[in-house]
């Protein structure tokens, strides 16, 4: 709840900011000249509901989703000695981490594994059949340690809040742009013409670019966090094998999908846009902490 309510008040303070600055740099006059009858305060709610909305539900229906599209199966009377001992790691993992045990869970296909929920009390943790016969028990340690981290870092809400505020400003300086043209450009007194919707539309695809880039380098910054605690979890030896193995499988090539929620890679532009760092820099990261 701190963390929601201290991104809520960051995200409120920014758009206070937002409107100081717009006063000081005469922006509300220059519209006001040009008949620009934009209200301000209005726009920076509306932008603010329709930023956080989706963010907002999805990570509160994040577990429900997960378990609904990936076909988890939860753990919750051991059926073999792996599922065991994958249930005792998780306890002892969340023990150390100062969290609640999430529910755990198994589901179908290649090697992955992924931690979701809204509430780092109220998580789930899921590994797949592919990522458990393709690592040894040390490195399936590590990678659990990890989506752990994520966990009790409250990785998932950040990133829901983090997204939420940069798409209240998409929004906001799209409606801008589009209003502005609208009025100036096209001169239209009342109500908005074509020209609004289109720029509007044009502004927040090119916006909502940038505003992608904002938020990846977010997420490339969690991993390495989520590394380090999973290293702290687990053994910083036992972090790089599984990142080794990772590397070793797949080479230089970046990672398939079905990889992308522990190991995603990339090169140049796409590196920009990736939602994890290249392999070779988190295994460096790593052997670089003492």
């Amino acid at each position: 709840m701190l963390r929601i309510l201290l991104f809520l008040g960051t995200n409120i303070a920014i758009i206070a900011l937002i409107s100081v600055t717009f006063r000081l740099l005469g922006i509300d006059n220059l519209l006001a000249q040009n008949n620009v009858d934009l209200d301000m305060q209005a726009l920076l709610i509306y932008s603010a509901i329709i930023g956080f909305a989706g963010s907002l539900i999805s990570l509160l229906l994040s577990k429900t989703l997960a378990k609904t599209t990936m076909g988890v199966h939860l753990i919750d009377a051991p059926q073999s000695q792996d599922e065991a001992w994958l249930l005792e790691t998780v306890q002892q993992q969340a023990a150390a981490a100062g969290i609640k045990m999430p529910e755990v869970g198994i589901f179908e296909g290649a090697p992955n594994a992924f931690a979701t929920g809204w509430n780092k009390n109220d998580a789930l943790v899921a590994v797949s059949t592919g990522l458990m016969q393709s690592m040894n028990r040390d490195e399936v340690e590590a990678v659990m340690a990890h989506e752990i981290s994520h966990v009790a870092n409250g990785d998932m809400v950040t990133l829901a809040l983090v997204q939420g505020v940069v798409n209240t400003f998409v929004v906001f300086f799209s409606r801008i742009i589009g209003h502005f043209v609208d009025r100036v450009v096209f001169k239209v007194e009342q109500g908005h013409g074509p020209a609004f919707w289109i720029t509007s539309l044009l502004a927040q695809f090119v916006l909502g670019i940038l505003a992608t880039i904002i938020v990846m380098w977010f997420s490339r910054w969690r991993e390495f966090r989520a590394d380090a605690g999973g290293a702290g979890l687990a053994g910083r030896h036992k972090m790089i094998s599984a990142l080794r193995r990772l590397q070793q499988a797949h080479g230089p090539n970046p990672l398939p999908d079905e990889m992308a929620a522990f190991g995603i890679t990339g090169t140049g532009l796409k590196e920009i846009f990736a939602s994890h760092p290249p392999l070779e820099k988190r295994i460096a990261a790593l052997e670089q902490a003492s």
